[in-house]
């Protein structure tokens, strides 16, 4: 018999040849119960499904791939302690933030960016992507990662202190985490807003409660800083209206969404389900791995308008169809090309 595997009806690009392999059910975020899921083997998920003891303790779920950088929809010690085995996406989205990132900025910066100075806040995967398109655009880049700079000596970093005063954009690309020294649940918030420059531009396409949205309300209509890029927000989809009118560019959640960054995420999670289960199987797309050697802003700002997308979301602003249009956007984004060469 064949395993059981659940994927979750957005996940896109899933080979036919899997189902030589797994007996496949598709299902949409809400349809994901105890009942639903209780005779699966696997399953591949994105954010929107919350795995955890409510969903799966009476399951026989063992692996769990999800097609997303992050896992804080996912509740890693319950599944460690159950031994189901948790495969992730890193990177596999970097090229389309990057793009997001810069496509913003020459909005908000038409005369240009070289010789701005952007503060990259996180510097993993898709940080480290955003540092080099920002030095290949002219821009002076300041990086700050407390755990990476613990873990390498020789890590080229700043603090949040020394950052913060001289970046013209802060942009953040740190998971969520609610403990330890280096948690990220409101990094940003009044204090650290109050060590910006006054004209200085916040960015969120990391994780909504990495930004205190109330805060952010707070500094934006005091003038404590000048501009703010959010497409990650607290409380999706019921974002904040007021928010959502203050911010120069309000995105729902799709700063990562290239066709070849969704084609990068399914692949990493059917080639890490298949490992699993000893399978020889694997997909293998004809896709470039996310590097571009050479950036211009011309290329960046032809690629996307962020502009559009900000008009399209507050086109239900203050409304009750508010949420199911912010989850529709995001669910049906058409699946952007990402910058390939200048």
């Amino acid at each position: 018999m064949k395993p059981k595997l659940i994927i979750e009806s957005h996940v896109p690009c899933v080979p036919d040849g899997l189902a030589d392999y797994f007996d496949i059910e598709r299902l949409a975020p809400g349809e994901f119960t105890p009942e639903a899921v209780a005779d699966a083997d696997a399953m591949i998920v994105r954010t929107r499904t919350r795995c955890d003891a409510s969903l799966l303790g009476n399951s026989n779920v063992r692996f769990i791939a999800t097609a997303t950088i992050g896992t804080d929809h996912i509740d890693l010690p319950w599944c460690a302690e159950r031994g189901i085995t948790v495969a992730s996406a890193p990177g596999c989205n970097a090229p389309a933030v990057a793009q997001y990132v810069y496509a913003s900025l020459l909005k908000l910066f038409p005369e240009g960016l070289e010789g701005k100075t952007i503060g990259v806040v996180g510097v993993g995967h898709v940080g480290s992507i955003v540092a080099d398109w920002g030095e290949k655009l002219g821009m002076r880049v300041l990086k700050c990662d407390p755990p990476r700079a613990e873990r390498e000596p020789d890590f080229d970093g700043v603090t949040l202190e020394e950052l913060l005063p001289q970046a013209d954009v802060v942009t953040f690309h740190v998971p969520l985490t609610k403990e330890g020294r280096h948690a990220t649940y409101h990094l940003a918030d009044s204090a650290l807003f109050g060590r910006m420059r006054r004209d200085a531009v916040i960015m969120n396409s990391a994780r909504g409660p990495v930004v205190d949205n109330d805060d952010l309300v707070a500094a934006l209509e005091a003038g404590t800083i000048g501009h703010a890029v959010i497409d990650c927000w607290e409380n999706e989809p019921d974002v904040s209206q007021r928010l959502l009118q203050l911010v120069d560019i309000a995105t729902p959640h799709i700063a990562g969404y290239s066709l070849n960054g969704k084609i990068r995420a399914t692949t990493m999670a059917v080639n890490a389900l298949c490992n699993y289960f000893g399978i020889d199987y694997r997909m293998t797309p004809d896709i470039p791995a996310g590097a571009v050697e050479n950036v211009t802003a011309d290329a960046v700002a032809r690629s996307y308008d962020p502009f559009e997308d900000t008009a399209i979301l507050r086109q239900k602003a203050g409304t009750a169809e508010f949420g199911a249009h912010f989850e529709r956007l995001r669910n049906t984004y058409p699946l952007r090309p990402e910058v390939t060469e200048g």
